[in-house]
């Protein structure tokens, strides 16, 4: 092989590294949209769920000790 066919080789795998990279870059974005919303959700619900309690967060109650 001369030394232009083992650039194209080269070049060759470079380029499906890159579209593969592409990809897995791509699906990991849409299960992060996917993840966003269900943490949105849950931080919604348990908004409500504090809201119907009658009670502020959490962190502002005072350890039954004080």
């Amino acid at each position: 092989m001369d030394r232009v066919e083992v650039l194209e080789e080269k070049v060759a795998h470079l380029m499906r590294a890159v579209e593969d990279l592409s990809d897995v870059a791509a699906r990991q974005a849409r299960e992060i949209e996917v993840l966003e919303r269900r943490v949105r959700l849950l931080m919604e619900r348990a908004a409500e769920e504090e809201a119907l309690q009658g009670e502020g967060p959490a962190a502002n109650v005072k350890p039954p000790h004080w």
